[in-house]
């Protein structure tokens, strides 16, 4: 009974932490049009950067996460990565400079690239592998839920003044509570003879889930940065009833991301096909533009996320074992951030190039994608098997 509660309390502190990373760039995503307006002498460039820096060094603290993690314990590197996170991101509170600004978000994205890893790796590290598929949906559906609660009090404070938004970090808080008190102390990486999870054997190894999470964050960020803007032309929506849709999105993942472990064990031979094709079937219906098939499309696209992200970090930190917080988990958490950082840059030119002035060019690229990604599944399925569980 008391080793269950330790199980219980080590479980809830890792996924602490899982419900603050998506936060990094979604929390102050409803409150840019205010924050413009306050900025208004500042570029559209620069105001943007404010969502999109901190995935960037996101990624640049990823590759370095395994030097970290050989000489820094682990406790230290989660209340490490947790303090910085509460400071750069509620730290923007008091800032009135947008390169001061910016250069806070860099350290957010600092932050969460020590805290990332952690999230999912460590539940390959404390859990056996029978274990990993509903903590891994546990673990994607926090993440969802940390983009509902972060997206709706972000615009709720950001009503109020525009560096109110920023205080959605403070949120953090609550994380470092609980890591002092429960989360174990370990040393990590000090097995990974590689150097870098980036080596190329790391990246031969593990490649198709990189690749896998590298193209479904590609997919996803199509719809947060199209979606608003070509529902408004498309449909008589409201902006209020497409923000309704677009967190709808949100809570569609976080129940699949709960079902997950069951879906794994239904569906096992199938399920790697399920990302790929829901996005490919969602993206397909947002073309039509009737509300029916809106509400449809952002159902698929919630179940491809659901399900796609939870899948590829069970098959890695299978694959990974208890070494996969310093060897594939960094890994992934480049990818997924690499996706949302270049997915305007790759989607935006093959749209105009391909598709002219169409307004659905977007969800036409997002469905030539999703054919690519579900040929690299196919193509890497010896791969991306679920190894046979142990009794």
């Amino acid at each position: 009974m008391k080793q269950n509660k330790v199980s219980k309390r080590v479980t809830a502190t890792i996924l602490s932490m899982s419900l603050l990373t998506v936060m990094a760039g979604a929390a102050i995503a409803p409150a840019l049009g205010i924050i413009k307006n306050h900025f208004s002498s500042a570029s559209e460039m620069l105001v943007q950067l404010i969502v999109s820096m901190p995935a960037l060094f996101i990624i640049i603290t990823n590759i370095l996460f395994l030097q970290f993690s050989r000489r820094v314990s682990t406790r230290t590197i989660a209340t490490t990565g947790l303090l910085l996170y509460v400071a750069a991101g509620a730290g923007c509170f008091f800032v009135d400079n947008i390169y001061i600004l910016l250069l806070m978000r860099a350290v957010l994205g600092i932050s969460v690239g020590l805290i990332m890893p952690l999230s999912t790796g460590l539940l390959a590290y404390y859990f056996p592998p029978e274990e990993q598929a509903r903590l891994m949906g546990l673990s994607a559906a926090m993440n969802q839920m940390g983009g509902v609660v972060a997206t709706l009090l972000a615009g709720i404070l950001a009503t109020v003044q525009w560096n109110y938004a920023f205080l959605v970090y403070l949120i953090g808080l609550i994380a470092v509570v609980m890591v002092w008190l429960w989360l174990p102390d370990a040393q990590l990486g000090a097995s990974n003879k590689h150097g870098v999870p980036f080596h190329p054997r790391q990246l031969l190894k593990f490649h198709p889930s990189v690749t896998g999470m590298l193209l479904l964050m590609i997919l996803f960020f199509i719809f947060p940065t199209n979606f608003a803007i070509i529902a408004s032309k498309q449909t008589a929506l409201s902006s209020n009833a497409i923000t309704m849709i677009m967190v709808g999105l949100d809570v569609v993942a976080f129940f699949v991301g709960l079902a997950f472990g069951g879906l794994m064990h239904r569906f096992r031979m199938i399920i790697k096909y399920f990302a790929p094709l829901c996005f490919l079937l969602g993206y397909a219906s947002y073309i039509n533009g009737s509300l029916l098939m809106v509400l449809i499309g952002s159902m698929l696209v919630g179940i491809a996320t659901g399900v796609g992200v939870p899948y590829l970090n069970t098959i890695a930190s299978i694959k990974g074992g208890r070494d996969s917080v310093s060897t594939v988990m960094p890994l992934l958490s480049a990818a997924l951030y690499l996706g949302q950082f270049v997915s305007p840059l790759i989607v935006m030119p093959m749209s105009k190039g391909l598709f002219g002035d169409d307004i659905t060019g977007p969800y036409k690229v997002g469905c030539i994608l999703s054919v690519v990604f579900l040929l690299q599944v196919w193509a890497t399925r010896h791969f991306q098997s679920l190894p046979p569980q142990k009794d």
